[in-house]
This record gives C-alpha cells, sequence and structure tokens, in this order.
C-alpha cells in the first residue's frame, strides 16, 4: 500500500497495533525457535523477500505476489512468522520504496500480523479433520494459505471504509479487492503447498507446523517397538 490512501489516524492506528504485535512476537517467538530451527526463519523470510518480488498475472491487467504469512507460519510458528514477514516489509518499503513509509504499520499488519493469524488458525482447524500424516500438512497449509489472502483483503477493506483517503468508491474498491485476491490466493496456496511439500519431504522435524504429526509417529513406533 502506498502513502496517503488511508488517512493519518487510520495510519497511526494500524501502526500501533502492528508495533504491538511484532513486540508481542519477539517475546513468543523464543518458545518457537531453537538451535535446530532458528536459521530456517532467516531462509523463510529470504524465501518470502524474493518471491514476492516475482508478480504473476491476475486479472484487468492487475497482478499479485505471495503475502508470505501463512507459509512463514506454518514453517516457523505464527509469532516468528510475524516477525519474519514484518523484518521482509520494512527492508522493501526503506531500501526498495515498495509501499509508503506511513503505511508501513498497515502493511505489516495486513500482509503479516493477519495473514500469520488466519493462515495459522486456518491450518491448525485442517489439521483437526485432515488425516494426522505428513502428507496432510502440506495440503492443510496451501488450503490455510489460500483462506488468508481474501481475508486479508476484508480487514483492508474495513480499514478503507473507516479512514479512506483516497477517491476510489467503496462498492468498487470491494469488489476488486475480493474478487481479485480471490485469484491471488489460489497462487498463494499452490506456492505455499510446493514449498513447505518440498521441505516436509526431506525434514519434516524443522517444520514447525508438523511438529504434532511427527512426535506422534515417533511415539507410535517407540509404543511398537516397545511393544515387539
Amino acid at each position: 500500500m502506498p502513502d496517503g490512501f488511508l488517512d493519518a489516524p487510520t495510519s497511526i492506528a494500524t501502526g500501533v497495533v502492528a508495533a504491538a504485535a511484532v513486540g508481542v512476537s519477539l517475546r513468543k517467538a523464543r518458545d518457537e525457535l531453537d538451535d535446530r530451527t532458528a536459521p530456517l526463519a532467516g531462509l523463510v523470510a529470504a524465501f518470502v523477500f524474493a518471491t514476492q518480488m516475482l508478480n504473476f498475472p491476475v486479472a484487468g491487467g492487475t497482478s499479485g505476489h505471495l503475502m508470505g504469512g501463512a507459509i512463514a507460519a506454518v514453517l516457523v510458528g505464527p509469532w516468528t512468522g510475524v516477525l519474519t514477514t514484518s523484518v521482509v516489509f520494512l527492508v522493501q518499503c526503506l531500501l526498495f520504496a515498495d509501499g509508503g513509509v506511513t503505511a508501513l504499520g498497515t502493511n505489516i499488519l495486513l500482509m503479516g500480523v493477519v495473514t500469520c493469524a488466519v493462515g495459522w488458525v486456518a491450518f491448525r482447524g485442517l489439521q483437526a479433520v485432515l488425516p494426522r500424516t505428513v502428507a496432510s500438512v502440506p495440503i492443510a497449509a496451501g488450503l490455510a494459505a489460500f483462506v488468508s489472502v481474501p481475508v486479508a483483503s476484508l480487514v483492508f477493506v474495513g480499514l478503507y471504509a473507516v479512514g479512506g483517503a483516497a477517491s476510489v468508491p467503496f462498492g468498487t474498491l470491494t469488489g476488486a479487492m475480493v474478487g481479485v485476491h480471490l485469484l491471488i490466493g489460489i497462487g498463494e496456496g499452490l506456492i505455499t503447498f510446493l514449498a513447505v511439500g518440498s521441505i516436509v519431504a526431506v525434514r519434516p522435524d524443522l517444520v514447525y507446523g508438523a511438529r504434532r504429526v511427527v512426535e506422534r509417529h515417533e511415539l507410535v513406533l517407540r509404543s511398537s517397538g516397545a511393544g515387539a
């Protein structure tokens, strides 16, 4: 989002919320990372940064790119996911002029906090109904990523309804945002499915969202070994 799309009070409010979320994430991330998985957070940040630079055509001449919140939450945990995506948006804003400085808080809130939270909740909900196997992890991650994108667009529409400063009709903006981001969500879900699937196939123990499945599998194996 560029500068001037939301009015000053709304931009300040989203900045405060984003700063609070990042502050809480700094404390909570300690419980998600250890010496073995911490390097993955840096790799996730680099992956999100690189893929956000790659736009794919959507409709009406528009294009979309990976938001990265859901994939970050699944790979390194929701709190660490907020931190990694926030770093990406900060670098893009300050070094590449991608997104306005006054809109930085809004961009972190929408593309980092909201997508991480929604993606993680959707991922856990899908894990509750899907078979508890390692193969189901990338499926749940891909579907959760798809859901997170239009939800983030709806949150943006809500913010615009409160403090929109651009001369765009609300109805037109709502239809365009939701419609286009449903298509972008498909791309996000596919990229997330492929990325998570490739890591799970090699090192499922490094994927935060797969820990319950891996631990359960190891417990079953130990129980079978003890019984034998």
